[in-house]
C-alpha cells in the first residue's frame, strides 16, 4: 500500500517520516512554507537517537497525485481544516475507474471526535486513530518526535464496525515503522478518552504553561466537566490508566536539548496559524454540555480565549491562569 499524508506537520510527518524510514511508499501532502521546505531539503526527523534527513516524494495537493487502487489516504490536518481536505480529496479520480471517496480508505489520525463522521459523509471506508505521539512541528521541513523506545501509539479501528483486513495491513505497516499499533473494535472510545486528555491543551496554548498551580486546577475543572458531560451522554471513553497503561514503557518522553514538548494547539499559536482546533475539544464538550443539560463554564472560556487568541494572533501565554479563572468566575456569578 501507498500512503498519502494529507497535512504533513508534527503528526503527519512523523507517520510518514517514519513509514517511508521503513521502506513503505509514502506521499507526504503539504502546503505554504512547508512544501518548498520539504522539496529542497527533505524531511528532518528528529527522533531520541537522532535526526533523520528523508527524502520523501511531495505533493501540493490532491491535483499533484495520481491515485491508484492500493492508496490510502490518512488524514492528519487540523479538525477546522476537515472538511475543505476531505472535499478535495473525495471527489479525485482513481486509477481503473471510481473516485478515492468511492474506492480508498481514508484514515483519520487527529484529535477529536468529529472527523470521522465528517469523512463518512464522503468517504466509504473511513478509520480513526486514536493518536498518542507527543510531537513538535514549529520550522518548516522540521519534525520533532521525542518518545521511545516507539515513536508513538497508534490506537486503530474502523469507524462503525469492526476490525477489518485492511486495518490489519495498515497495523501492520504501522508496527514495522516504530508505532504501537493496536488494532480494536471501539476505536472511539479510545480517541473519547484521549479527548478528556486534550481539555487541558487549551490551558497551556492561553496560559502559556499547564504547570503552574492555577493552570492545573482549570485544566481538573475541565476533565471534570467533560467527564460529567460524557456520562450523561452515555458515551463511553477509556480511562486515564488505561492510556497511561497502553503507553507507559513504550511510548516514553525523552526530551530533547531545546526541544520542549508542547501540545498541539500550543504550535497553532507559536506558529501564527490563524486558526486553533479548540472549537473540537473543548467546544466539544461544551456542544455535549447543551445537548444535554450540564454546564461547562471552565470549557466554555478556554473555547473563548483560545479562539480570540489565534483571531488576534496572540503568542502563548497571552492569559494568565489567574486571569482566566477570574473571568469564568465573572460569568457564573454575574
Amino acid at each position: 500500500m501507498r500512503y498519502i499524508i494529507i497535512g504533513s506537520g508534527a503528526v503527519g510527518g512523523s507517520i510518514g517520516g517514519r513509514l517511508h524510514e521503513s521502506g513503505r511508499s509514502v506521499v507526504l501532502v503539504a502546503r505554504g512554507a512547508q512544501v518548498g521546505a520539504l522539496r529542497e531539503r527533505g524531511l528532518r526527523l528528529t527522533v531520541p537517537t537522532g535526526t533523520l534527513t528523508l527524502d520523501v516524494p511531495v505533493a501540493a495537493g490532491p491535483e499533484d497525485v495520481d491515485l491508484r487502487e492500493d492508496d490510502v489516504l490518512v488524514l492528519a490536518v487540523k479538525t477546522q481544516d476537515s472538511v475543505a481536505a476531505l472535499d478535495a480529496w473525495a471527489a479525485r479520480p482513481v486509477a481503473g475507474g471510481g473516485t478515492a471517496g468511492e474506492r480508498l480508505p481514508v484514515v483519520c489520525a487527529q484529535n477529536g471526535v468529529e472527523n470521522e463522521r465528517l469523512a463518512l459523509r464522503r468517504f466509504r471506508e473511513v478509520y480513526g486513530v486514536c493518536v498518542i505521539l507527543p510531537s513538535s512541528h514549529l520550522t518548516p521541513g522540521e519534525v520533532v518526535a521525542p518518545c521511545g523506545p516507539y515513536t508513538g501509539a497508534l490506537v486503530l479501528g474502523r469507524y462503525g464496525s469492526g476490525p477489518d483486513d485492511t486495518a490489519r495491513r495498515i497495523a501492520d505497516d504501522l508496527e514495522k515503522s516504530c508505532f504501537l499499533a493496536p488494532v480494536v473494535t471501539d476505536v472511539m472510545r479510545w480517541k473519547y478518552g484521549k479527548l478528556l486528555g486534550n481539555l487541558a491543551n487549551a490551558v497551556e496554548a492561553v496560559c502559556g504553561s499547564a504547570s503552574d498551580a492555577a493552570a492545573k486546577e482549570l485544566t481538573a475543572r475541565a476533565k471534570a466537566e467533560g467527564t460529567a458531560v460524557l456520562d450523561a451522554a452515555g458515551i463511553a471513553y477509556a480511562s486515564g490508566t488505561e492510556i497511561t497503561e497502553l503507553r507507559s514503557g513504550t511510548v516514553d518522553v525523552q526530551p530533547l536539548p531545546g526541544e520542549p514538548t508542547r501540545s498541539s494547539t500550543w504550535q497553532s499559536l507559536a506558529r501564527g496559524a490563524g486558526s486553533i482546533e479548540t472549537d473540537y475539544l473543548n467546544g466539544e464538550i461544551v456542544l455535549l454540555g447543551r445537548e444535554h443539560g450540564v454546564p461547562t463554564p471552565v470549557n466554555a472560556a478556554l473555547q473563548a480565549a483560545a479562539r480570540e487568541s489565534a483571531r488576534r494572533g496572540t503568542e502563548p501565554g497571552g492569559l494568565s491562569a489567574d486571569d482566566l479563572t477570574r473571568r469564568i468566575t465573572g460569568s457564573t456569578t454575574g
